[in-house]
């Protein structure tokens, strides 16, 4: 399966805000957005000219961000838009949804890992339970009242326990219920637009 294995912090520059792809580096001073908020390469560093956005160009940045965020590539994200469009309600809402219902981005969100790509990295690594049951695709879609937690090998891992440490930064959402001693999550209910941040 492709990856995109070039630098991240190139995307939230192009994007001019952070995309919080770095975990905890996007919280210090040393964020590259911090340094140098312009896009990667040599147009821009803001000698060249600005041309005006179109509407097209409007949204294919919202689109690349939001994919970029997520750390899905084209295709993937093409699939779950087209998932999204055959359910009932707004589209954009449904897309996002689903973004959020991801084990990833729960596992994420919860502050088991740093960024999305640790928590893809935790699940593919067989670290992470959903209802006492081993799931490693990150891409699996959870339903309220799903319970997601770390295997109890797997509980002393730096990596699960720096990021903890770090859940004050970022608050958990209120879709969410966290344990943090048993290292624990509920998944209470689907997120709405206004909700997500």
């Amino acid at each position: 399966m492709a990856r995109y294995t070039d630098a991240v912090c190139k995307l939230c520059r192009r994007e001019r805000q952070k995309l919080f792809l770095k975990g905890a580096k996007c919280y210090t001073e040393k964020c590259p957005i911090e340094r140098r908020n312009y896009p990667p390469g040599q147009h821009g560093s803001g000698n060249a000219r600005r041309a005006k956005v179109t509407e097209y160009g409007t949204q294919l940045r919202e689109k690349q961000k939001i994919k970029r965020m997520y750390r899905l590539l084209e295709n993937q994200f093409r699939l779950t838009f087209e998932k999204a469009s055959r359910q009932r309600g707004v589209t954009g809402e449904n897309l996002v949804k689903r973004l959020e219902s991801r084990l990833d981005n729960i596992v994420y969100r919860l502050g088991f890992a740093s960024s999305r790509s640790a928590a893809r990295q935790l699940v593919l690594h067989c670290h992470i339970t959903v209802n006492n049951a081993l799931v490693n695709i990150p891409s699996y879609i959870l339903k309220p009242g799903d319970v997601i937690s770390v295997r109890p090998k797997s509980r002393k891992m730096e990596v699960v326990t720096e990021s903890l440490k770090r859940v004050s930064e970022r608050q958990i959402p209120a879709w969410l219920q966290l344990d943090k001693a048993a290292l624990k999550g509920t998944y209470l209910n689907t997120p709405e637009r206004a909700d997500i941040p």
